[in-house]
């Protein structure tokens, strides 16, 4: 395809209202975010009738500001990317149907999209010469998959976790540490103060070869811990907590991903998602992945969490495929990765 494909897209999955004008799959010509994390902190996490109601109050808006920032009009748009699943289903319906709108207003092409397979694309963006087969670890609040990447759009699923995911243990054992929300970042940053080794809490090992996960283990553990010493009265030293817990996490985490690689025999591991931010799991998986000669690729944080340019990237993907929506697509709260 030699014209350059434009797409203007929308993501309303959770939290975060975004808009972000894609050009080619890789190239950010803007990617505007309105976050609602203040408005969350103080219910300890997303409230999702809340969250629902600022994506109506903002996307006008936001998408507007992510045309201008861009230096484009409607009418430089090829088509319209959007979130469809999974995510909270009111939040969805926003930015879905305000997508579904402009596509038959503006009478351009719509692309529902897979949020899970935005995140994987954000790596498209950052790393312009990544092109599959690889390994991508997904790690979010919501989301823990290792898949195989075979092909824009074509994957196969090696793991995911069978409880929690591995943000949401994060979000949990935060708010039990009274470190507040969310929960990711404050650990991560409390646990390089703490003794990794102080504390021996579980990690999970499946007897069937598989290499799901399960996180609800590792957080009841470190729960229990907790009430023992309060029960004792004895000091809880929170940062050795934050980093035995965040060392079992990150462990099989990245020894999941490096069988994944020697198993389909690839080279490189991309991480996407939330959780791909953390610092130690970032240094592990490069760590590891040295010893095996495999390079670790991860977006910059802008991109890890939510955020329309990673939309737009695998709108593209799908549209120079031929792959669009018609107006009846509906939002999918429990979308799964591969799933039309």
């Amino acid at each position: 395809m030699n014209k350059d494909v434009v797409i203007l897209a929308i993501e309303t999955s959770c939290d975060e209202t975004s808009a972000a004008v894609v050009k080619n799959g890789r190239e950010v010509l803007s990617n505007i975010i309105s976050s609602q994390i203040d408005i969350h902190t103080k219910f300890g996490g997303v409230v999702p009738e809340v969250a629902s109601r600022k994506h109506i109050e903002v996307i006008d808006g936001v998408v507007k500001e992510a045309l201008e920032e861009a230096n484009m009009t409607f009418d430089n748009i090829d088509a319209i990317g959007v979130t469809y699943g999974p995510g909270l289903v009111g939040a969805l319906l926003v930015g879905l149907q305000y997508g579904k709108g402009l596509s038959y207003a503006l009478n351009k092409p719509l692309i529902g999209v897979n949020h899970i397979e935005g995140h994987i694309s954000a790596n498209f963006i950052e790393h312009k010469e990544l092109e599959p087969p690889f390994i991508c670890l997904v790690v979010s609040g919501g989301h823990t998959f290792i898949v195989y990447v075979k092909d824009h759009g074509d994957y196969e699923i090696i793991g995911q976790t069978r409880d929690d995911a591995a943000g949401e243990a994060y979000d949990k054992i935060a708010r039990a540490l009274g470190l507040g929300y969310p929960g990711g970042p404050k650990i991560d940053k409390l646990a390089k103060e703490g003794n990794e080794d102080a504390i021996k809490f579980p990690r999970a090992n499946f007897h069937d070869d598989s290499l799901d996960f399960s996180f609800s283990g590792v957080k009841s553990s470190v729960l229990n811990y907790l009430n023992k010493m309060e029960m004792k009265g004895e000091e809880v030293i929170k940062a050795d907590v934050a980093a035995s817990f965040q060392k079992a996490v990150v462990g099989v985490l990245t020894d999941n991903v490096i069988k994944t690689c020697k198993l389909k025999k690839v080279d490189k591991i991309a991480i996407a998602g939330g959780v791909a931010a953390n610092s130690a799991l970032r240094e592990s998986l490069i760590k590891e992945g040295e010893k095996i000669g495999v390079k670790v690729l991860f977006p910059p944080l802008v991109l890890c969490t939510d955020n329309a340019a990673m939309i737009g990237s695998a709108a593209y993907f799908q549209y120079i495929k031929g792959n669009t929506s018609s107006l009846d697509l509906n939002a999918k709260p429990n979308l799964k990765l591969g799933e039309r």
